[in-house]
């Protein structure tokens, strides 16, 4: 850490908060610097010290297993949402989307700092995916898959990992996530997804995780991603 920082930023890579909400703390006069209410953007020394008053949020990180149906955004009129099938023990909020007719892993946290660190695509982080698709996988398409297929709108996808499992089902590792981008590479080279399943984001794993239940990210495997996100 550089000194002399911004209170916020300190506060955030101390890992006591998002930065937004050590914004919010600061409003609301529960950081003090020195014994002094704190005020924003503030600076402050690496001698100081800074003390938060009031009680914090527990940061917490979730691994969910989505089931086909259920969409990931907040649900529109006739459409069933996370909150809707799981009944979760903290306010949280999924990272990221994982398409109405997909199933498996989605990641759920109620850290600020983790959106930005996971879903922008300068930092190219894994996901791992199942497909099953209606025609039989020939060297042709997997070489097309790997080598990056030209998708709606003019964008040519970035080259992937890819392992046939068997005639109908492959492995596929990206590290981008366009928009039903799966769905759309299949759909351009003339196949049809059948169940597409997400099993990996970065070092968390949906191992036997039940199609609707969640657990929490701890010990080793939190400390594990939160580093590879830089956090």
């Amino acid at each position: 850490m550089i000194y002399p920082i911004r209170i916020n930023k300190y506060l955030a890579e101390k890992k006591i908060c998002s930065r937004r909400e050590a914004d919010e703390l600061i409003k609301n006069g529960k950081i003090r610097i020195n014994g002094k209410v704190a005020e924003l953007g503030e600076m402050i020394q690496e001698a100081d010290e800074v003390a938060v008053n009031g009680e914090l949020k527990k940061l917490v990180y979730l691994a969910l297993n989505k089931p086909k149906g259920v969409v990931t955004h907040t649900g529109q009129e006739g459409e069933t949402s996370i909150s809707d099938t799981v009944k979760l023990d903290a306010d949280v909020y999924p990272l990221g989307r994982l398409d109405k007719d997909s199933r498996g892993l989605i990641l759920l946290t109620n850290d600020g700092r983790v959106t930005d660190k996971l879903l922008n695509p300068i930092y190219s982080h894994d996901k791992e995916y199942i497909v099953k698709v209606n025609k039989f996988i020939d060297e042709n398409f997997e070489n097309e898959m790997v080598g990056g297929v030209q998708i709606s709108g003019g964008y040519k996808t970035k080259k992937c990992v890819f392992k046939k499992i068997d005639d109908f089902t492959f492995s596929i590792i990206l590290i981008e996530g366009k928009n039903r981008q799966i769905r759309n590479m299949c759909k351009e080279l003339g196949f049809g997804v059948v169940d597409l399943k997400r099993i990996r984001v970065m070092n968390i794993e949906l191992g036997d995780l039940k199609q609707g239940r969640y657990r929490v990210i701890s010990g080793a495997e939190k400390d594990k991603l939160l580093s590879d996100l830089g956090l």
